[in-house]
């Protein structure tokens, strides 16, 4: 005779509702695995280089629109107290594109200038009557070259290679100085006549300022006829 305690543990089992199971991982883990193989491949060098190239450019497309930005921004503001953009004549500079084609890049070589011709074609006073003295030179991140004013020699600047603020001094200013800045993009040539004060800044968060400075005579370091340190908010 059957157990009526088995019988009905055993209905019960039977009809007790069954706990569904995770869903298997295995999909996941397969897609992980896969990509992996497919990373420590050669093949995959070109596609890394893509995606690097392209968060590099977008990195630098965001920070020139930042720069534009803010030159808007300053440029769009009115009435007393108006922060107003220099202009590059107030700087006497003269910028250039440094993609061909433009005037100094003639062709898909890339650019090419005489800067003392140059800065004379560009209308700029007190431009360097010769090449006496001539340095070539970088400016880091962060770095600054100049504040000083020479008082024996003109000099004539050629700037390219990050974003770089240039201040000249300019005594028709209520400030007493034009400043501008050059983007990365461009290739700018300013002169700075004798006695007048001169500086130039890096404000590029990554890349070197590359520029060449041509005098017109020779100054020794630390002459007597320079004055240093003009600006003391660079």
């Amino acid at each position: 005779m059957a157990n009526p305690r088995r019988l009905s543990s055993n209905t019960s089992s039977s009809l007790s509702p069954i706990n569904p199971s995770p869903l298997p991982s295995e999909p996941l883990t397969a897609v992980r695995s896969k990509l992996l193989q497919f990373l420590k491949r050669p093949q995959s060098l070109p596609f890394l280089l893509s995606i690097f190239l392209l968060l590099t450019w977008a990195s630098l497309r965001l920070q020139h629109l930042h720069r534009m930005s803010q030159l808007s921004q300053r440029g769009s503001r009115g009435g007393a107290g108006a922060l107003v953009v220099d202009s590059d004549a107030e700087a006497n500079l003269a910028r250039f594109q440094s993609t061909h084609p433009t005037q100094i890049a003639l062709d898909k070589r890339g650019w090419l200038i005489n800067p003392i011709r140059l800065a004379r074609d560009s209308g700029l006073s007190g431009v360097a009557l010769s090449c006496a003295s001539v340095h070539v030179g970088e400016i880091r991140p962060g770095g600054i070259r100049g504040n000083h004013r020479h008082h024996t020699c003109n000099e004539t600047f050629v700037i390219w290679g990050a974003e770089t603020k240039y201040r000249l001094e300019n005594p028709m200013l209520d400030k007493g100085y034009a400043e501008v800045t050059i983007d990365a993009e461009e290739v700018a040539v300013a002169s700075s006549s004798s006695g007048t004060a001169h500086a130039l800044v890096n404000i590029d968060p990554m890349r070197p300022t590359f520029f060449l400075g041509c005098q017109d005579s020779i100054i020794a370091p630390n002459s007597s006829t320079t004055d240093f340190n003009i600006w003391k908010d660079l």
